[in-house]
């Protein structure tokens, strides 16, 4: 039987260049809930901890909610290192790098290798205060850039191609220009929630155009509330559609309960190289029977 190879197990000995974790409390009912080797002082960074290493039932919830999310991932990043060891993850649009620094600890800082994170984020002071907890935690592999989507795509500091690109509700089109970068950089495999979809709704409500009338379906976004609600259920059905177009499969599922927010639709997609002349065919029909095609450079990118 093939031995498990211990650099990718979670129960591994964090690497002795990384500083001692804090102990916890003894007794109250933490240790058994958190896995080994995790960063006590990352978890309270991230308020899933009090500052005196405690929990609460929020707390819990919270903790549930990152594992609910990792066992998703895990399993990208196991396939991806089939291929490369040393694999690239970029987390787009990563504000206070959340998403970035679980998945660093859970998995990249037991690998021994040259595998690294990219955190991409515009707002500098974030980029700043990532920096710098990733250097207070000892986690080497972390970079943190003050780029657009569109400077990303052709900055030195990233390399040209990517294995798993993140983006965490990532607002209206911040998740599209995600999905640019990904498939620039040739990414094996995507991991979307998206957030607050407008983009759509709005092109809906302004081009109701004849052929639009008389198609029976428009009643889906006849009245405003149903437009926002429907434009928000199509933003992400294009998106499925155009990373299909480009030989990606996808699954869509439900991200239950993440951050209390109703915005839990997680999108999956692994470049197989599938073909992708029906899936270019449905979106173009699909644009146009709901009079979006204005919006056709952004899905045919």
């Amino acid at each position: 039987m093939k031995k498990k190879n211990p650099r990718h197990s979670l129960n591994a000995a964090s690497p002795a260049h990384l500083p001692s974790l804090n102990p916890l409390p003894k007794n109250d009912g933490v240790a058994h809930e958190i896995r080994p080797g995790q960063s006590i002082e990352l978890l309270k960074e991230l308020h899933i901890l009090t500052r005196d290493g405690r929990m609460n039932q929020d707390s819990r919830r919270k903790l549930k909610q990152v594992y609910h999310l990792y066992q998703f991932i895990e399993p990208l990043m196991q396939e991806a290192q089939q291929v490369n060891a040393n694999i690239t993850l970029v987390d787009h649009g990563a504000g206070k790098s959340y998403l970035g620094f679980i998945l660093y600890d859970l998995y990249f800082k037991s690998q021994l290798n040259r595998s690294r994170i990219y955190g991409i984020e515009t707002r500098d002071d974030l980029v700043l205060k990532s920096q710098d907890l990733a250097a207070r935690l000892g986690f080497s592999g972390m970079s943190f850039l003050n780029l657009s989507v569109a400077d990303s795509i052709t900055s030195d500091a990233l390399p040209p191609e990517i294995d798993i690109v993140t983006a965490l509700h990532a607002c209206n089109t911040a998740t599209d220009d995600a999905i640019e970068f990904a498939l620039k950089k040739k990414a094996r495999h995507i991991v979307l929630v998206p957030c607050c979809q407008a983009e759509v709704a709005a092109t809906l409500k302004k081009n109701r155009s004849a052929s639009v009338k008389a198609n029976p379906l428009s009643e889906l976004w006849r009245h405003p509330i149903h437009t926002r609600e429907f434009g928000s259920q199509l933003t992400n059905v294009l998106r499925c559609l155009q990373l299909e177009a480009h030989g990606y499969q996808v699954s869509v599922t439900e991200l239950v309960g993440w951050e209390h927010s109703m915005k839990n639709e997680l999108i999956i997609a692994t470049n197989r190289e599938l073909p992708g002349l029906h899936a270019k065919e449905r979106l173009a029909q699909v644009l146009h029977a709901t009079g979006l095609e204005a919006l056709q450079s952004r899905f045919f990118s």
